[in-house]
C-alpha cells in the first residue's frame, strides 16, 4: 500500500474528555507501532480528513514519524472551517497539524453547506487511498461506522485492505506497559 487513510473515535465517543487523558498515550502508541511496520512495507502517503480525536492524534504521530522516515501527510477536510464548531483545544492543534501537514486543502471551498460533504468526503479518501487504519469497537462504531460502512462495500469489489486497531489492540499496550513498569510513550 503506497496511500492509506486513517480514521476512528471523535474523543467523546471513547469518553475521553480532554487532552490530558492517559489513554490518548496509548492510542498513539498504537498508531505508531502500525504506521512503522507500514512504512517499512513502503507506505508514502497518510490523507485524513483532520477530525478531532483519533485522526488529529494519528497526525500528530506521523509528523514525528516525518523526522525519522519518508512519510507525507495530507489534510482534506471536507469543507473550510471544519473546526470552527470543535472545542479550542483541538482547533488549536488541527491548526499545528496542517501548517506540518505536506499537503492541505478543503475538498469544498466553502462552508459547511450539507451532509452530502461528509458522504463525499468518505469517498473520496476511500478512492484516493489503497487502504484505511481504522481505531474502531466495530460493535460501537460510533460515527466512523458510516466511513467503514463505505469502505466495507468497496472491500467486496476491489482489494481495498482494512487494518484494524481494536480495544483488545489498546488494552494489549496497556498491559504490555504495566508490566514493564513503562507507562510513558515509546
Amino acid at each position: 500500500m503506497n496511500v492509506i487513510t486513517i480514521a476512528g473515535n471523535k474523543p467523546m465517543e471513547l469518553n475521553i474528555k480532554n487532552e490530558n487523558d492517559p489513554r490518548i498515550k496509548f492510542v498513539k502508541i498504537a498508531f505508531k507501532r502500525r504506521l512503522i511496520a507500514l512504512i517499512e512495507d513502503g507506505l508514502e502517503w497518510v490523507i485524513m480528513s483532520g477530525q478531532m480525536g483519533v485522526e488529529l492524534w494519528a497526525a500528530q504521530v506521523i509528523i514525528e514519524l516525518k523526522d525519522l522516515y519518508s512519510i507525507k501527510l495530507g489534510i482534506f477536510p471536507p469543507f473550510l472551517e471544519y473546526e470552527s464548531r470543535w472545542p479550542e483545544i483541538y482547533q488549536e492543534s488541527f491548526l499545528k497539524v496542517i501548517e506540518q501537514a505536506d499537503f492541505y486543502q478543503p475538498l469544498y471551498n466553502e462552508n459547511y453547506k450539507a451532509p452530502y460533504q461528509f458522504i463525499n468526503k468518505d469517498y473520496w479518501l476511500i478512492e484516493k487511498s489503497d487502504g484505511c487504519l481504522l481505531l474502531v469497537d466495530e460493535e460501537y462504531p460510533g460515527t466512523v461506522g458510516y466511513l467503514l460502512d463505505k469502505i466495507k462495500k468497496e472491500q467486496d469489489k476491489s482489494n481495498y485492505m482494512i487494518i484494524y486497531i481494536t480495544p483488545e489492540d489498546l488494552e494489549e499496550i496497556v498491559r504490555e506497559k504495566q508490566e514493564n513498569n513503562q507507562m510513558e510513550l515509546d
